[in-house]
């Protein structure tokens, strides 16, 4: 114990109360002391008693200082167990998340088997997922089949403009000899299509929609560039020369889209206001990052790459990487849930990691939940927290030739189906 004699009042504090601790000179696990500290500690107490013998004799002026050094005694024991209980924090418990529901969906016209991405409206409970020829959109609480968007070669992302009433599909194509490069414009009511703008670059694939300047940008992967587009005159702004490969995009509601520069192992910050790029930043530990999400709130981008296979958070004003963490092969999506704080990042080889943010400058792992082979496309409804991840049956891999050492599999026709999982 402490004993404080002040002009004959006693007051006591227990070490234990103070820290949490049972056994001041054990050193135990659990406890902040070691013996050697414990040893230190206690000959402060019997130099505290021969203080406070002679404070009694002595003058106000001496009590004064032997006050502020027991007050400061007693704040430093206080803070070293502060830090003793934020440096033990547990890890952060399983996620619970689970596959719930799975939704098939019949082969679309044109046969042979693609998919890309997923978007979700949380206001109309409308799910848009890519596949092949279509968009399939489903209802984010029964999972029936609302409709489809057909007519495509080959669709990549979507993006709705509600504004417009109007939803922007990306119609590209990388394979050779493919003509059509588009945007598909539909009626987000009836799902009909009522127009196209051409792009003229091959491989326009990855779309997003930009708030504040109201335009849209298609991300041409071939071309190595971004389409602008007016949505309300749905015409061709401009072309923005990206000065490499690019993936798949972020905006942060304030005039800034940032992306994926593959080739470069960088992200690239473009001013949506002048349609210039304002920024380039790496993203080591990570290379060639691929999908990205953010979190616009804290100004927090989180791109995954696939050669090293990391995911990665980082400052969306300055670029710096905060935290990176290692992920299975084949990434190609990341959602970021603003209500839950939860970050899902979802690979081809059957992984879904989840990680949460716990702080803008920091990043935990909650857990990785096994999916299924291909499902490496995914979103996060921020209404009911289900995740929707999409994937096929799959060929095995053609021989390894010259020109590709390394073919991947294909996925076989009439087996689509839509994941969902949930807690």
């Amino acid at each position: 114990m402490f004993i404080f004699r002040v002009n004959k009042i006693t007051s006591t504090m227990n070490c234990a109360q103070i820290c949490g601790t049972k056994n001041l000179h054990t050193g135990s696990r659990g406890s902040p002391f070691t013996s050697r500290s414990a040893r230190i500690v206690t000959s402060l107490i019997r130099t505290s008693d021969l203080h406070n013998t002679a404070i009694q004799r002595s003058s106000y002026i001496k009590f004064l200082g032997f006050g502020r050094f027991a007050v400061g005694l007693f704040l430093a024991l206080l803070s070293t167990c502060f830090l003793s209980s934020v440096y033990a924090r547990p890890k952060p418990a399983a996620s619970g998340y689970h596959l719930i529901k799975t939704i098939s969906v019949p082969p679309a016209p044109g046969g042979g088997e693609y998919y890309d991405y997923i978007v979700i409206d949380p206001e109309t409970r409308r799910v848009y997922v890519s596949h092949g020829t279509e968009v399939v959109v489903l209802n984010a609480d029964n999972y029936s089949v609302v409709g489809k968007v057909e007519g495509m070669t080959r669709s990549h992302g979507i993006a709705l403009v509600k504004e417009v009433g109007k939803g922007f599909i990306t119609d590209g194509d990388s394979r050779p000899g493919a003509k059509i490069q588009q945007v598909v414009i539909f009626d987000l009511k009836t799902l009909k299509v009522t127009g196209e703008v051409a792009t003229d670059q091959p491989d326009t694939d990855a779309i997003i929609y930009e708030p504040v300047t109201k335009h849209i940008f298609t991300f041409n992967g071939d071309s190595h560039n971004a389409t602008v587009i007016d949505p309300v005159k749905q015409a061709v702004i401009t072309n923005i020369d990206l000065v490499g490969e690019v993936e798949f995009p972020a905006v942060d509601g304030k005039g800034m889209v940032y992306d994926n520069n593959p080739g470069k192992s960088e992200v690239v910050a473009i001013d949506a206001r002048t349609n210039k790029v304002k920024a380039r930043w790496p993203t080591a530990r990570e290379g060639h990052p691929v999908s990205m999400a953010m979190d616009q709130k804290n100004r927090r981008l989180f791109s995954a790459g696939r050669g090293p296979q990391f995911v990665t958070m980082m400052d969306a004003e300055t670029g710096k990487v905060l935290q990176s963490y290692p992920i299975s092969a084949g990434v190609d999506a990341n959602s970021f849930d603003p209500v839950t704080g939860m970050l899902f990042v979802s690979t081809r080889e059957r992984m879904m990691h989840i990680y949460r943010e716990d702080s803008p400058d920091t990043l935990s792992e909650v857990e990785t939940v096994k999916t299924q082979y291909g499902a490496k496309t995914l979103q996060v409804d921020p209404k009911t927290h289900n995740v929707f991840l999409s994937t096929s049956d799959f060929n095995p891999p053609a021989a390894p030739t010259e020109k590709q050492p390394h073919p991947p599999a294909t996925p076989k026709p009439g087996n689509f189906r839509v994941l969902v999982y949930g807690r």
